[in-house]
């Protein structure tokens, strides 16, 4: 028996649709977003706006980082105490979602730290508070999954914290404000996306839902996202914005692999972003996973949707959507200087076999993942 999850409550879509905000009933809205991107292009006035005119009093809690870590998550959830909100929105890329995700948690919990999400279980279902989320990047899918990917700077290392209590009750993807995304945004955050829907397609907990939301998501993905990097199109911005939801759904039940495992740990050690590492590692990745033929047979198929033929011109299709987003070809021309790179190797070693490689399809070796970050490094 496996227990399907597609979301929260709701999935509101279309240009405008964030105006769904005024039928949201609440009298304090707490508002996380990341650094000035949705200040500057107007949309938190605009969410301010609607709360006001619903007599709504509003709290914004903003300058979270690419990579959110503990102390931000904690310097929020201090100010969250003290304006005590009934409704979290959290607006911007996965980072401030995923941040407000840990605070909404705490907030209704007060017990809990750091130290207990780690070790142990945490709570299944928040009740005193109602959680909106509107990204304005396309590629986490975090509005409608139960993980929070939160960096713990002392361990140099990022950690995906995982509940039913962390998915939004409403998440609204209007595609209107993805419309300011500069270009490596679009390029990270869609191969992001991209490496979800794979990775969940080729994990071994696949299921007949999931099959179909993973296989739709790379299909669309490797259609319009080079369309919304060059064009940046209105379509091909809300395709895009789209598709990554449908992937985060796909992955939500499925799991990942190596190509997160390896992210989550190269990320909290040079603070990368987690689209840019995807990119890079996921070619690697599925050429190591493509010598067991359970996952060749799917990445053929794969191919096949794409109109390509076989698991090494899927491979390729990877490569060439890189060079077209511009994704650096390895960790070196990403900015990691070799000094850094081998000092602390073994232990990023270990870091990389935990988390998400732990469900990759083919089991991995401390030798083997050592020989795939050399050549991550070198691209």
């Amino acid at each position: 028996m496996k227990k399907l999850v597609l979301g929260g409550q709701s999935i509101i879509t279309g240009c405008g649709s964030i105006a769904e905000l005024s039928n949201v009933k609440a009298s304090r809205a707490f508002i996380v977003t990341g650094g000035s991107a949705m200040q500057t292009s107007g949309v938190i006035a605009k969410i301010e706006g609607i709360f006001k005119a619903n007599g709504c009093k509003t709290c914004i809690y903003g300058g979270i980082g690419k990579n959110p870590d503990t102390q931000a998550v904690l310097e929020g959830l201090s100010i969250m105490r003290e304006f005590e909100p009934d409704l979290l929105v959290a607006v911007g890329g996965g980072s401030p979602i995923d941040a407000a995700k840990v605070m909404a948690l705490f907030y209704e919990y007060p017990k809990l730290d750091f130290a207990a999400a780690q070790t142990g279980e945490l709570p299944a279902a928040r009740k005193r508070l109602l959680f909106v989320a509107i990204p304005s990047t396309s590629g986490t899918g975090t509005e409608v999954t139960k993980a929070a990917v939160i960096t713990f700077r002392e361990l140099e290392l990022k950690v995906g914290l995982k509940t039913p209590a962390f998915i939004p009750d409403l998440a609204i993807l209007d595609p209107e404000i993805t419309m300011t995304m500069p270009p490596n945004v679009v390029a990270e955050t869609g191969m992001d996306a991209l490496t979800h829907a794979v990775e969940a397609y080729i994990n071994r907990n696949l299921d007949d839902f999931s099959e179909v939301l993973a296989k739709g998501a790379v299909a669309g993905l490797l259609t319009w996202l080079p369309v919304s990097y060059h064009e940046k199109t209105k379509e091909s911005r809300e395709k895009v914005h789209h598709y990554q939801c449908i992937a985060g759904l796909a992955f939500e039940n499925t799991g990942l692999g190596m190509a997160h495992g390896i992210s989550h740990a190269v990320g909290g050690k040079f603070d990368l972003g987690h689209g840019l590492i995807n990119a890079i590692a996921l070619p690697h990745v599925l050429a190591y996973n493509a010598q067991e033929e359970f996952v060749g047979a799917r990445l053929d198929e794969l191919a096949r949707s794409i109109g390509r033929k076989g698991r090494q011109e899927f491979i390729a299709a990877v490569k060439e959507l890189n060079q077209q987003l511009a994704i650096p070809a390895g960790l070196a021309q990403a900015g990691v200087d070799r000094a850094s790179f081998e000092e602390g190797f073994d232990e990023l070693t270990v870091n990389c076999l935990k988390g998400s490689t732990r469900v990759n399809p083919v089991p991995v070796t401390k030798e083997q993942m050592a020989e795939i970050l050399k050549e991550l490094y070198q691209g």
